[in-house]
């Protein structure tokens, strides 16, 4: 009887441990592929973990998301940002994925604006257009970072002129991860001169799980009965238009490649979505934006925003030369982007909400990142 309970015990001792090491999460990187010294300030990498297993890791350089590890319907952990696997990497490909933007996310026509009769040249990065503030914007900055308990605080000054841009700036971005699978991005912003900002973060989903195909099969629903269309030359025209019944209408549940290849015009100028969405909700207020669904995993996105925007884009221009963290080339539509915002070119388009900050103002911006399962 005594070798039986000693057998008995033993065996529930292996499946025990055999257990916990199929749930442990292996990563394809370490801290130490995250450190290094740029311009003379460390850079590194922040994970955020909670009760339910779910993963975040952040690091200094760029105020960038690096991974989002979420259970499927199966409980079982996958990755569902692009990324890379070190800070070598996210400097070789110059990309944005997981940034934070500024000052000023998305497009300015003519790389230019005016303030109280001062012209301010911006870089030009697309087309006649700044983009994402140019090429060399927050996002290849070392962010100062601390770390209490399951938020990380990243702050940075950026000097009056900084990309064209005037004042002396002050960023604050704080990631935070709650138990209720929130992953939740608050930005605050002064400047001792006023200021254009559109603060974003440019993180691409794909819900299956990093590197594992396209994102066509995901299923959307945007809060908007309304966008800003654009033109030829991704230019919003300044006006504000209906979309229902057309293949940008995402009201209803429809899946991201249902019509993304449609003969209409909005989606022939992007090659696909890549568009701003006026969200349907009173201005300021913390609102449901989006959400995504992946059928195959269960996996479902909810977005919610205090900005009046959101841009929806699906990554039409990966082309295969950026290599992602499970050594997979981010071709086209292997990813999208549900990125919160003020309106594209709104520093030229008075007709849009401003986004004009003063001195003794400070920008207060809230976006959070909600995950579930659907079975």
């Amino acid at each position: 009887m005594k070798n039986l309970c000693l057998i008995l015990l033993s065996l529930i001792l292996f499946v025990s441990c055999s257990t916990s090491k199929k749930k442990e999460l292996k990563k394809p990187y370490t801290k130490a592929d995250f450190e290094k010294l740029i311009d003379g300030k460390k850079t590194s990498l922040y994970t955020l973990k909670n009760k339910n297993g779910m993963v975040v890791t952040l690091t200094n350089y760029g105020a960038k998301v690096v991974s989002v590890y979420v259970p499927d319907k199966k409980g079982e952990l996958a990755d569902v940002v692009l990324g890379f696997k070190s800070i070598g990497e996210y400097m070789k490909y110059g990309a944005s994925h997981g940034a934070t933007v500024g000052p000023f996310a998305n497009r300015i026509s003519n790389s230019l604006f005016i303030i109280d009769g001062i012209s301010y040249q911006l870089p030009v990065n697309n087309g006649k257009a700044c983009l994402h503030s140019g090429p060399d914007s927050f996002y290849r900055k070392v962010w100062d970072a601390t770390q209490t308990g399951n938020s990380v605080a990243m702050a940075l000054e950026s000097p009056d002129g900084e990309f064209g841009f005037p004042g002396n700036k002050k960023i604050k971005v704080t990631f935070s991860l709650t138990d209720d699978n929130e992953l939740k991005i608050e930005y605050e912003a002064t400047t001792d001169k006023p200021c254009y900002f559109n603060l974003t973060n440019h993180s691409y989903f794909n819900l299956k799980g990093e590197g594992n195909g396209d994102i066509l099969n995901h299923i959307l629903v945007i809060n908007a009965g309304e966008s800003t269309p654009v033109d030829s030359s991704m230019i919003p025209t300044g006006e504000v238009v209906g979309i229902q019944g057309s293949a940008l209408d995402f009201t209803s549940p429809h899946a991201i490649g249902e019509r993304i290849d449609s003969d209409n015009q909005q989606l022939i100028y992007g090659a696909g979505y890549d568009f701003n969405y006026v969200i349907n909700k009173p201005e300021g207020e913390l609102a449901f934006a989006a959400s995504a669904y992946e059928p195959s995993s269960g996996r479902y996105m909810e977005v919610f925003t205090t900005e009046p925007g959101i841009q929806l884009y699906t990554g039409n221009y990966l082309d295969g030369t950026e290599i992602g963290k499970k050594g997979k080339p981010y071709t086209k539509r292997t990813g999208f982007c549900l990125e919160t915002q003020h309106f594209p070119d709104s520093p030229n388009k008075p007709e849009f909400p401003s986004t004009l900050l003063k001195p003794g103002e400070t920008l207060h911006s809230t976006t959070i990142y909600k995950f579930s399962v659907k079975k």
